[in-house]
């Protein structure tokens, strides 16, 4: 039988069929060996996928480079969808996550992990505390029916009817990291949701691989509410258990921490109705005492001097908004104000004022310089005489003293530096030499 005639196609389209082929494929998980990798500056990771009988180049996109570990010549998982590359003539697999495969790799990949967490500061940050009477619960778990039934026993247990809300998800196996941080991300987005518990089952370190995945460990530290991991048992420790508010065993432990117990909780209510019934009958029993121990007549009593006292201020504020009763009050102020005092008060101030007053012109008093024994000279034109050598011999000149004047004529002027002085402010002559008889001399050498 014959193969038959070829179809004719271009080439544009031959290759837009091998994409619509390949995508039919899906999404696939391939292990094999890492082949010279490199790193673009872009981020992309780039390196050839290979065992001893086949290899695929393998492409990762740098907003999946936290989960692409690409060592050369380790063996590894890669996740992700065959492309046709048109361009190349090429096809590839673009890899969403690459994993290692082997418990060296696994540790190396969880150090490295560790180490970038820990310089963010995400193992030390501060743990939240869980509520003590969650509004919901919501619980991020796989399809395996032991984990959910062993939550639900506990919450029977403890508390019937308490509201859970359960999501079911991948939690294990290639691309369950990112299908385990969607359903995360879906749980803490309720609004009613105060708490979320990762539970699974145990496993080796290669199965519990996704829950050690560094963006899932950024998810829970940035989650709104505390998260409470219950991952595998008490030996296993994937990275979610260190950067989780609480850490439990086993998912039974994380219920019995979340859950509440509502036999504790009718206890401490009706322990707490007991002490406020105490204390308000002990507080009544206070206020019956204080009451019996009241005098009704000392009250009444002291009640009437109260109102005395208001009506006394009220009459004092009403006679002062009377013009009259202003008029009134104000001339008994008046009356009740001793206004002698400060007035004699005032008049003895300026009786010791006056008296300095006149004892200081008393002493710059002329009279009381002539009553020394001074005198003063004055020419005939009335001018007072400061200077010997201001007058002629035979000039007329009027002396005054401390009782009456004299008149004089000179007969000698003595003019010389021994007779000259200076003379004080107030124009008196202090010199020497003067009077009738003296005789003129010339001036020295």
């Amino acid at each position: 039988m014959g193969r038959g005639a070829p179809r004719q196609l271009s080439l544009v389209r031959l290759a837009a069929e091998i994409a619509r082929s390949l995508a039919t494929v899906g999404r696939v998980a391939v292990e094999g060996e890492v082949y010279r990798p490199q790193t673009s500056r872009s981020g992309w990771v780039f390196f050839t996928l290979r065992d001893r009988a086949a290899q695929l180049p393998v492409a990762c996109p740098s907003r999946h480079s936290r989960r692409c570990r690409a060592v050369n010549g380790e063996r590894v998982l890669v996740v992700g969808t065959l492309v046709w590359l048109n361009d190349r003539g090429q096809l590839q697999l673009e890899a969403e996550e690459v994993t290692p495969v082997g418990e060296g790799a696994v540790a190396a990949l969880i150090a490295e992990t560790r180490a970038r967490l820990a310089a963010d500061g995400l193992l030390q940050r501060p743990r939240r505390a869980v509520p003590r009477l969650p509004r919901v619960i919501g619980v991020v778990c796989g399809a395996d029916a032991a984990v959910r039934k062993d939550i639900e026993s506990v919450v029977a247990a403890r508390y019937p009817g308490y509201p859970v809300w359960f999501e079911e998800t991948t939690v294990s196996g290639p691309g369950s990291a990112v299908s385990i941080v969607e359903a995360l991300l879906r749980v803490s987005a309720r609004a009613d949701v105060d708490v979320v518990v990762l539970a699974r089952g145990g496993g080796d370190a290669t199965a519990l691989l996704p829950w050690s995945d560094e963006e899932l460990c950024r998810v829970v530290a940035a989650c709104p509410v505390p998260v409470v991991s219950a991952i595998g048992h008490e030996s296993d420790r994937p990275l979610c258990d260190e950067v989780a508010d609480l850490r439990c065993g086993t998912p039974s432990l994380a219920a019995h921490a979340v859950v509440p117990d509502r036999a504790v909780l009718y206890s401490a209510v009706d322990a707490l109705v007991e002490q406020a019934m105490k204390a308000l009958v002990a507080r009544h029993d206070r206020g019956l005492g204080r009451l019996q121990r009241c005098e009704v007549s000392g009250a009444l009593a002291s009640a009437v001097l109260l109102a005395q006292s208001h009506l006394g201020h009220a009459r004092q504020l009403l006679a002062w908004s009377h013009p009259t009763a202003v008029a009134r009050a104000a001339h008994l102020r008046l009356e009740a104000c001793d206004w002698r005092r400060p007035f004699a008060s005032r008049v003895l101030s300026d009786q010791r004022r006056l008296r300095a007053v006149q004892s200081h012109a008393q002493s710059l008093s002329p009279q009381r310089v002539l009553d020394r024994g001074f005198a003063v000279v004055h020419r005939a034109s009335g001018s007072v005489l400061r200077e010997a050598g201001d007058v002629e011999p035979g000039e007329l000149i009027s002396v005054t003293v401390a009782h009456g004047r004299l008149t004089a004529t000179v007969d000698a002027v003595e003019a010389g530096r021994e007779g000259r002085r200076d003379t004080d402010a107030g124009g008196r002559w202090a010199g020497g030499g003067s009077g009738a008889g003296g005789r003129r001399q010339g001036s020295q050498p």
